[in-house]
C-alpha cells in the first residue's frame, strides 16, 4: 500500500513538472555589457539545481577528507576495544575449559590492552567494569591454581576498580566471589566478613544466603545458620522436603548445644511453631530434656502433638516416640495412662504400643496385665533395643512372682538379641 502511494505521488510530481516546464514561456536575461544573454527559466532552474547538487557533493567530499584522521583514530580505538573484549572472551573460554593458566594470561592481556587504550587518550565507556571483570577472571584462575597471593592481589584490585558508581554490580559480584573463595579455603570467618560488606538488598539474595548458611555451619553458629535456612526456605531456594530436612537438622544441633534444662527450654521456645510441630524434632527435644534431668511432665507436653498423630508416624519414628515416653513412666499421670491404653486398644496388634502399655502397667505394679502385654509385644517387636528391653522386663516380672526358670529363660532371650 505504501509503495502504491509513493508511485502515485511520483506520477503527480512528474505531471506537475511537465505542466510547468512544458508551457513555461519565462526567460531570464543577463546583461553583461556590452553583451546580453537570454536564458529560458527552465534552463536556469536546472542549472541552479545542478549547482546545488555539485556544491553539496563537494562539501561532503571535503568534510570526509578532513575527517579521515579522526576516522583513523576511531578505527584504531575500535580495534583495541575489540582486542580487549576478545581477550576477555578467551579468558572466559579457557576458564570454563579448565585451562586456568591460559585464562589468567588472557585476563592479564585484556588489562594491558585496556591500559594501553587509556594511555592513548581513549577511554572505554565501561572501563571500570572491564577492569573489574578481568581482575576477577585472573583471580578465579589463581584460585583454581591454589595461588592465593595472586588471587588476593587481583581481588584487591578488582574491589578498587569496582568502587566507582557505574560498577556497583561488579563490586557486589567481587564480594560474593571473595566469600565463595573463603569458603573454599574453609575459612568461614573470612566469608562472613565479606558477606557483611554486601548491601542489605544483596545480602538477602539466594546466592548470598546460601553462602551465609554454609559459613555459619562451618563456624558453628547454629542459630545464625537456622535463621538463614528459614529465609532460604521462604525464598523457595530448596524443595519443601530438603528445606524441612535442613531446618530440622539445624534445630536438632541447636537443641544439642543446650547444657541444662533451662537453656533447652529457651531454645525450644525460640523455635517457630512449624518447627516445634515436626515429630522428629519434638521427640529429640523430649529425649534431650530427659537426658539433662529435666521435667518429664514438660517432656510429655512437648510430645503430646506428636502422640496425637502417632498413627501416621513411620516405624522408626514411632519407636523413638515410645522410647521418649518410656523415660518418664515413673511420673506418668492418669491422663497419659488413659491415652496409652486407649491407643493400644485401638491398635491391638501394634507391638510398640503393646510394649509401652506393658511398661506403663509394670510401673503401676499391674503385674498380670503387664506380663500379658509385654509377652505379646516381645513376639512382634522388630526393634532390637525394645525387644531386648521387653524380655528383660519379663524376666523381672518372673522374679517378682518367684519363677526362676522363666526369669532365666527371659534373660537368655534378651541376651540372644
Amino acid at each position: 500500500m505504501r509503495a502504491a502511494l509513493w508511485l502515485l505521488a511520483l506520477f503527480g510530481v512528474a505531471v506537475a513538472i511537465a505542466l510547468f516546464a512544458g508551457n513555461n514561456q519565462g526567460t531570464v536575461t543577463v546583461f553583461w555589457p556590452p553583451y546580453r544573454v537570454d536564458l529560458s527559466l527552465n534552463l536556469v532552474l536546472l542549472l541552479l539545481f545542478a549547482a546545488f547538487v555539485f556544491l553539496h557533493a563537494a562539501l561532503g567530499a571535503l568534510a570526509a577528507l578532513f575527517d579521515l584522521p579522526r576516522q583513523a583514530l576511531r578505527w584504531r580505538a575500535q580495534q583495541k576495544e575489540r582486542a580487549i573484549f576478545g581477550s576477555l572472551l578467551d579468558s572466559i573460554s579457557h576458564l570454563t575449559a579448565g585451562r586456568f593458566i591460559r585464562a589468567r594470561k588472557s585476563a592479564e592481556v585484556a588489562l594491558a590492552q585496556e591500559k594501553s587504550l587509556a594511555g592513548s587518550g581513549d577511554k572505554l565507556a565501561n572501563a571500570p567494569q572491564v577492569r573489574t571483570l578481568a581482575h576477577l577472571l585472573a583471580a578465579e584462575s589463581a584460585q583454581a591454581l591454589q595461588d592465593r597471593p595472586a588471587r588476593q592481589e587481583h581481588l584487591q584490585q578488582a574491589l578498587e576498580q569496582s568502587s566507582a558508581r557505574d560498577a556497583q554490580e561488579t563490586h557486589e559480584g567481587a564480594l560474593l566471589r571473595a566469600a565463595r573463595w573463603a569458603l573454599d579455603d574453609r575459612d568461614p570467618q573470612a566469608a562472613i566478613g565479606w558477606l557483611k560488606e554486601l548491601p542489605q538488598g544483596v545480602a538477602r539474595r539466594t546466592v548470598a544466603l546460601r553462602m551465609k548458611l554454609k559459613a555459619a555451619r562451618l563456624a558453628g553458629q547454629t542459630g545464625d545458620a537456622l535463621e538463614t535456612a528459614r529465609l532460604l526456605a521462604k525464598h523457595r531456594a530448596f524443595s519443601p522436603a530438603a528445606a524441612e530436612s535442613i531446618v530440622r537438622g539445624l534445630a536438632i544441633d541447636l537443641l544439642n548445644s543446650a547444657h541444662d534444662p533451662a537453656q533447652l527450654q529457651r531454645v525450644w521456645t525460640a523455635l517457630e511453631a512449624a518447627e516445634r510441630a515436626m515429630a522428629e524434632l519434638a521427640v529429640h527435644a523430649a529425649q534431650r530434656l530427659t537426658t539433662l534431668g529435666g521435667d518429664a511432665v514438660l517432656a510429655r507436653e512437648w510430645l503430646l502433638p506428636v502422640w496425637e498423630r502417632q498413627g501416621t508416624l513411620g516405624p522408626g519414628l514411632k519407636v523413638k516416640l515410645v522410647a521418649a515416653l518410656e523415660d518418664g513412666l515413673d511420673t506418668l499421670d492418669p491422663a497419659w495412662l488413659a491415652r496409652i491404653e486407649s491407643a493400644q486398644r485401638a491398635n491391638p496388634r501394634d507391638a510398640t504400643l503393646q510394649y509401652l502399655a506393658g511398661m506403663a502397667c509394670m510401673k503401676r505394679q499391674l503385674w498380670g496385665k503387664a506380663q500379658q502385654l509385654l509377652m505379646q509385644a516381645a513376639m512382634g517387636l522388630q526393634d532390637v533395643r525394645l525387644h531386648r528391653k521387653a524380655w528383660r522386663a519379663l524376666a523381672r516380672l518372673a522374679e517378682e512372682r518367684g519363677d526362676a526358670e522363666a526369669a532365666q529363660l527371659a534373660y537368655q532371650r534378651a541376651a540372644d538379641e
